[in-house]
């Protein structure tokens, strides 16, 4: 399903979008996964999820930003804004302590762009250089300030909205058929909503999805995973360039020695968490049904007491849209807003467990 969003985000995507996505630095992508490794685990949020990578959510966001601009240079620079993206992608910020902010993942993007043989040859056809399509964060609508709505976000919102079933294919195309690029409260060019109440509908799945993005399943996951890799390339079995090739080679490397297979097979069994100590009220922060995080979720069956205790903080991310000519859905919506004050109120000054049924 998350594959059709390509269809609904644009009726014709240019030739040269494809012929970069058909280079061997984005075709990587397609061995990177959006949700950061926690797929692997047994978390039930996460088993059984429909494959979703870095080429696929790339190729999306490349395609709205054709669709509200028809601008090459600024779909080019959305489509390769995840092109350093390493195995595991977000983990690898937690590996180097920037789990708040969430962009040492981007550190390598101009020097991958400009190794590129076919990448360049096209931006030369096109008259572009490197350093124009380096850093879509220069384009408000590929990408902006948090909690603008950008090219970036819509995409992988619309894509989680799906996975983690919060809504329809059908609500995705209502939504994305309710956009168009306007100005906003501060005087800039965003992606906004012309309908307040689809606008609404909008932000509050994306809040679900912003509660999926830090909840202690996926928190745990995460720096699990971060820790698993940083032992291995310690022991050197796994190195800083082999994180960026794909997932699946990187597992190769770290199931290669007897403590990176165990390593690794205790990170798949993981299917529960549970809080350690007081926890606030409010219990879990992302507070959707069936939701693998909160605390003590599956207890009964988790006997593999093998995991080590951690508190673990993460960037959390929301969306709080514009709408034409009347101003940001926490203006006009109180519900939301309060939503929103509680979302980020949230305390994560609590350690987890991690636990297994085996």
């Amino acid at each position: 399903m998350i594959e059709n969003l390509l269809d609904i985000y644009s009726n014709k995507i240019p030739a040269f979008l494809y012929e970069i996505a058909d280079s061997p630095q984005m075709l990587r992508l397609k061995g990177i996964g959006m949700n950061c490794g926690c797929e692997y685990t047994s978390f039930p949020l996460f088993k059984g999820l429909e494959p979703y990578s870095r080429f696929t959510h790339s190729l999306g966001v490349g395609a709205i930003v054709w669709n509200f601009t028809h601008d090459a240079k600024q779909a080019i620079a959305g489509l390769l804004h995840d092109v350093a993206s390493p195995a595991f992608a977000h983990v690898i910020d937690f590996m180097k302590g920037d789990y708040l902010v969430q962009e040492s993942t981007e550190e390598r993007t101009s020097s991958i762009i400009a190794s590129s043989v076919q990448i360049c040859r096209i931006l030369k056809f096109l008259g572009l250089f490197v350093e124009d399509v380096s850093d879509y964060h220069l384009y408000p609508v590929a990408d902006n300030d948090s909690p603008r709505l950008s090219a970036d976000r819509l995409e992988y919102t619309m894509g989680n909205i799906l996975n983690y079933k919060f809504g329809s294919l059908e609500d995705v195309k209502r939504f994305y058929g309710n956009l168009k690029v306007a100005e906003n409260g501060e005087g800039q060019e965003e992606i906004c909503f012309s309908d307040e109440q689809i606008a609404e509908e909008f932000a509050y799945k994306a809040l679900e999805c912003g509660k999926v993005y830090v909840c202690d399943a996926d928190r745990y996951a995460m720096q699990y995973l971060s820790e698993i890799v940083r032992r291995a390339i310690l022991r050197g079995t796994v190195t800083e360039d082999l994180l960026y090739t794909t997932e699946r080679q990187v597992i190769d490397a770290l199931v290669s020695d007897g403590e990176g297979e165990a390593d690794w097979k205790r990170f798949c069994r993981l299917s529960a968490t549970e809080a350690v100590g007081r926890r606030e009220s409010g219990a879990s922060v992302a507070g959707v049904a069936g939701e693998a995080g909160e605390a003590g979720e599956g207890k009964a069956d988790c006997k593999d007491y093998v995991y080590p205790v951690r508190m673990i903080r993460a960037k959390k991310r929301y969306i709080d849209p514009y709408v034409a000519g009347k101003g940001r859905v926490s203006e006009l919506c109180t519900g939301f807003r309060n939503a929103v004050e509680k979302f980020k109120s949230f305390s994560f000054e609590y350690r987890l467990e991690g636990k297994s049924a085996l």
